[in-house]
């Protein structure tokens, strides 16, 4: 069997308070110059969706959202903001449950999550809600462009991949944990299905989501209060493919909950 290569991660600090307008992949450039670490062919840059949203100008004013009859009453009756209530039946494809104060919702992405992925925390204005991104495949995609085009030697672009990353909370488990929401570079899921396992039996259902693993690995850098919103994964063996963080999402027709 051959050896295991170790896995490291390393945050990327130093990147200033986004605002909308902000050129992300070149500020990522620059915090990487500053820390002398330039990027390698096989390194997996992850990124906090909420500063590509800050980035891109996926925020909403509070103050410029006029509550429907119906978000004032449920917002009433479980202590919650209407403005929010109204801004997450907005962003919502589809309500999958709504009770005792929780909105878990299919945003027009097709995620399934709390509040249609709106959030106020580490927004950067108390009025501001950030919203998910437009396309994240697509924020993904630039992100990844942009830094192998600035970060390569010799004119060579590096082989990279680029995850966006949010957290969700997990049905049946308790605690939030990092997924990849859109994903640019490498092959989000590895297929088992087909192939025997240690004691030679045939695998049938085992396809590992290795986009959302390394995604929580490099949560495990970022953290929620340090202001660290990307950290680079190196020494993973990239998965070959040019996949999507679409294809982590469960079709309804595999879906035995819906």
């Amino acid at each position: 069997m051959a050896p295991i290569d170790p896995v490291t991660v390393y945050p990327l600090e130093g990147l200033p308070e986004i605002r909308p307008g902000d050129d992300l992949p070149q500020l990522m450039v620059q915090a990487l110059a500053a820390r002398k670490m330039p990027l390698r062919d096989g390194d997996v840059v992850v990124v906090a969706q909420k500063v590509v949203s800050k980035a891109e100008g996926s925020r909403v004013a509070l103050a410029a959202i006029e509550p429907s009859p119906y978000a004032r009453r449920w917002a009433e009756r479980w202590g919650k903001d209407p403005r929010m209530v109204e801004l997450v039946l907005r962003e919502s494809r589809r309500i999958v449950r709504m009770e005792r104060g929780v909105i878990i919702a299919e945003t027009h992405h097709g995620y399934v999550c709390a509040n249609a992925g709106v959030d106020l925390s580490n927004s950067g204005a108390e009025e501001f809600a950030i919203l998910l991104p437009e396309d994240c495949d697509r924020s993904a995609a630039v992100l990844r462009d942009r830094l192998r085009a600035h970060c390569g030697k010799d004119g060579a672009d590096v082989d990279i991949a680029v995850i966006v990353a949010d957290t969700f909370g997990r049905p049946w488990r308790v605690g939030l944990t990092q997924v990849a929401l859109g994903v640019a570079g490498l092959a989000p899921l590895v297929d088992y299905r087909d192939t025997p396992d240690v004691d030679g039996r045939q695998m049938h259902a085992t396809v590992i989501a290795v986009a959302d693993e390394l995604a929580c690995v490099a949560d495990l850098v970022c953290g929620k209060t340090r202001r660290v919103p990307a950290a680079i994964v190196r020494g993973y063996p990239l998965p070959k493919g040019e996949g999507n963080g679409g294809a982590l999402i469960r079709v309804a027709e595999m879906d035995l909950f819906r």
